[in-house]
């Protein structure tokens, strides 16, 4: 899973990035401190690895991971060239979806590029920078499909479709709230839309009022508006308090959590959040060499989960041993869950679960 974090300059964005994947990006109280895209790989915080892991005491655990891109801050006019212009807008066209890093907090140590914090406005100027670089990116699309007309009438249809998502976008909505059909969908998705991708608006909150009753912070309610009406989740975030967490012992992490009345960090927050909204589960695979975890779209079937692992899984499949997590964690061990008979063989069209531990078998 790809994610990549937009913003203005100075909500905090590179702040969170770096906290969240120890990755070092530059952080500073000023626009454009951070120049060429930043990359970091995460971990997927899974508890349930380290439970099996006292089972089968493994050579090695392997958890999934999440890309993470961070960009320069975005400003108004990015599209036409404003600030380091839309060069890097290019960089966050292939993720799965955006975090949209939105500021909630006073700090007149901290400049921001539009004079004041106001998430409406700030959430209105990314978005409208979105919009116009898909919009610049239909118009090629629009060009070099009216030529290949003239040459093949089916791609009319095609181009019939890209003029309509242009007068979409153009009425300043994103593509994600366009209607379109069934048969539709791959053409649209073929776009590589900034728009059309599943959006998390990170509210970045001050410390003191984190410790509050969100409810009552004006700035987070305004957010959470926002983002239903956009199809989009919203989580709260301190990226100031993940900076800290980040550089803590894992017994130290909890303590820290503790004390400020909190069962989770931001990164199990957002990890949760981004599954959610993209339709994605995990199910596992258990033995002496390796415990992982394994990312698959919700729905998807036992022959497709196991080409998740190797081709010659699903080319080759037969069956699919299944015992879920927790009936495993009961048992102790596999054999003993056998000897219940809690593990089940399941063919093609058995549809894999979240927390399914599977063995899978194939020939070829």
């Amino acid at each position: 899973m790809k994610l990549g974090i937009v913003g203005l300059p100075n909500v905090g964005k590179s702040t969170l990035f770096n906290a969240i994947t120890n990755a070092g990006a530059q952080s500073a109280n000023y626009p454009f401190c951070t120049i060429e895209p930043n990359v970091g790989i995460v971990a997927v915080p899974d508890e349930r690895l380290s439970q099996l892991a006292k089972i089968y005491q493994p050579e090695k655990i392997t958890p999934a991971a999440i890309e993470f891109l961070d960009i320069a801050g975005l400003v108004r006019g990015a599209s036409k060239g404003e600030g380091l212009g839309n060069r890097f807008l290019a960089n966050i066209r292939e993720v799965d979806a955006i975090v949209h890093v939105v500021r909630c907090f006073e700090n007149d140590d901290i400049i921001h590029v539009e004079g004041a914090v106001n998430p409406e406005s700030d959430i209105e100027t990314i978005e409208l920078e979105l919009i116009f670089s898909d919009i610049e990116l239909l118009e090629r699309k629009i060009d070099k499909t009216k030529k290949m007309v003239k040459s093949d009438k089916k791609y009319q249809s095609y181009l019939e479709l890209c003029i309509k998502l242009k007068d979409f976008l153009e009425s300043g909505k994103p593509a994600r709230l366009f209607n379109c059909l069934k048969s539709e969908i791959d053409f649209l998705d073929e776009l590589t839309l900034l728009t059309n991708k599943p959006v998390i608006f990170a509210a970045n909150i001050s410390e003191e009022d984190f410790k509050k009753d969100l409810e009552e912070n004006a700035y987070f309610q305004k957010v959470k508006r926002l983002a239903s009406e956009r199809n989009a989740l919203t989580i709260p975030i301190c990226a100031e308090f993940e900076s800290q967490i980040s550089s803590l012992e894992e017994n130290d992490k909890k303590l820290f959590l503790n004390e400020i009345g909190l069962s989770e960090t931001g990164l199990d927050r957002l990890v949760e959040a981004c599954y959610r909204l993209l339709g994605l589960i995990s199910y596992l695979t258990a033995g002496k060499p390796e415990v992982r975890a394994w990312t698959i779209k919700k729905g998807t079937k036992a022959p497709q989960a196991a080409g998740k692992i190797h081709s010659d899984f699903e080319r080759g499949f037969i069956r699919a041993q299944v015992i879920s997590f927790e009936e495993l964690i009961e048992c102790k061990s596999l054999a003993a869950a056998k000897e219940k008979g809690l593990v089940r063989s399941e063919g093609k069209e058995y549809v894999v679960q979240d927390g399914d531990v599977i063995l899978f078998k194939f020939n070829v």
